[in-house]
């Protein structure tokens, strides 16, 4: 998995570019995505970003028994992101996020667009520590679901900070302004609607296919100088799931993905 550019400005715009290669023992799926974010304070107790992203995704099959006799399929997915944050107090505030996906084969179709999101409610322990809890509509599972989430962030000393929760919990560690040590783990997911249903057996066909899995990773991140910084990453994808489903997403066809290791290089440019 690579991480190409990542550009941030003073003023609150981002601009990020990523490609990604995924090999398993049948299938390699490589992705290429494109972002682009927007963040605003808009008073002292609200702020707003806003985030809109392109993401391709090819999969190239070794598989004898597959329903097809193409051996690859590309897949689109365009995300916007909006999230709105306000400030009660100095302990409470709300956060809300309203997600929407297009997520499809090669022809874009108003059913292919899904709405995820939902509100989380903070609370501060004190400068250092706290607590996230809500409830999203998420598909960190491979299919549309309303799930609880959960974040204890934690500012352990001057070099080191904690995320623990779900879907993410991640640990940071730096020992100067130029080196950053990190340990990651993540549940994600999606799923697209293909244009026409796969014929897997006279009696059984597919409409959607999902991907899912977790991610365990190291990390490290270099200032090499003042704007420029690069990302080295190796870990592990455990439960990977690659399957194809009915519109209610009922399993039709496992391409029995395997477990494998997960490596990134990355450059960073910020101003």
């Amino acid at each position: 998995m690579i991480s190409i550019l990542k550009i941030t400005a003073q003023s609150s715009y981002s601009l990020e570019l990523n490609i990604k290669t995924i090999p398993t023992a049948q299938i390699t799926k490589n992705e290429t995505e494109v972002g682009f974010s927007f963040s605003k304070d808009v008073d002292s107790k609200n702020k707003m970003t806003n985030s809109i992203g392109y993401k391709s995704t090819l999969l190239n099959y070794n598989l004898d028994n597959y329903y097809s006799a193409e051996n690859k399929n590309n897949f689109n997915r365009i995300e916007n992101n909006l999230e709105l944050s306000h400030q009660f107090n100095k302990k409470t505030a709300l956060n809300l996020e309203l997600k929407t996906v297009a997520a499809f084969e090669n022809n874009l179709d108003f059913s292919d667009v899904n709405l995820f999101g939902g509100a989380e409610f903070q609370y501060n322990f004190s400068q250092k520590s706290s607590i996230n809890l809500g409830i999203k509509r998420m598909s960190v599972f491979g299919k549309a679901q309303v799930l609880p989430t959960i974040a204890f962030y934690s500012k352990l000393n001057v070099n080191t900070s904690l995320e623990l929760g779900f879907p993410n919990t991640s640990i940071h560690y730096s020992n100067n302004d130029r080196n950053t040590f990190s340990l990651n783990n993540s549940f994600d997911g999606e799923f697209y609607k293909l244009d026409q249903s796969r014929t897997i057996s006279p009696n059984l066909s597919a409409g959607k296919i999902s991907f899912s899995q977790m991610t365990t990773a190291f990390e490290y991140e270099r200032n090499v100088d003042r704007n420029w910084f690069l990302n080295f990453q190796g870990g592990y994808q455990f439960n990977k799931k690659y399957i194809l489903t009915d519109n209610r997403g009922t399993t039709k066809f496992n391409f029995d993905a395997n477990d494998g290791y997960l490596f990134n290089i990355g450059i960073k440019y910020k101003p």
